[in-house]
């Protein structure tokens, strides 16, 4: 049998062997997420069960999943979130920024929360429900600072939405995946009219 000549190259290696002598790239090597795109982001805004349900009904949003934010490193259980674990209930939202802009997500977003409240969305209280705004990528930067401006400008004063890098997140139970339609008649902080918008 005779021996292959072919050799697996890293992404790395095939981008800088299609480099010209002059410096021009022929060929583009960035991922697939990247030419179709797809982005990703983290928003805190209460208990999670009404914050999924919200975003699912949007033109765009690929898909949703709910989860523990921006705490210790430690995967943690609901019930330690709820003794104060320090992670934020979070919703992961993939999202196609060729069909909804991340500026009309983050519009939505704050439809749905009170951003001058501490660790409080409606009734539920606790530091597990505080606001955050989380970011993977430093280019989302500029388009989420201004929305935060211009609500802190409608506001008047500063607001209590934290706006940071995620350091991580961890997937909850599936009991709390989609758990309002699995549970239509289950407790929300968000008005029921909200998720026909």
């Amino acid at each position: 049998m005779a021996k292959s000549s072919y050799t697996q190259i890293d992404q790395e290696t095939a981008k800088e062997m299609m480099l010209r002598d002059d410096g021009h790239v022929i060929a583009d090597v960035r991922r697939q997420d990247e030419y179709d795109g797809k982005k990703t982001i983290y928003l805190a805004g209460g208990c999670f069960w009404g914050v999924q349900k919200f975003f699912d009904q949007f033109d765009g949003v690929i898909s949703t999943e709910v989860g523990y934010a921006n705490g210790p490193d430690t995967a943690p259980g609901y019930q330690e979130v709820c003794a104060s674990s320090g992670h934020a209930e979070t919703v992961k939202i993939v999202y196609d920024e060729n069909r909804i802009s991340l500026t009309d997500l983050l519009g939505y977003y704050f439809m749905v929360i009170d951003p001058l409240s501490v660790n409080r969305q409606g009734n539920d209280r606790g530091i597990q429900y505080r606001t955050g705004i989380y970011y993977t990528e430093e280019t989302q930067l500029p388009e989420i600072e201004a929305v935060y401006r211009t609500q802190e400008e409608k506001a008047g004063t500063k607001l209590a939405v934290e706006l940071l890098p995620l350091v991580n997140f961890f997937t909850a139970e599936e009991y709390h995946q989609k758990y309002l339609d699995k549970n239509p008649g289950g407790y929300c902080h968000i008005p029921r009219n909200m998720f026909t918008l």
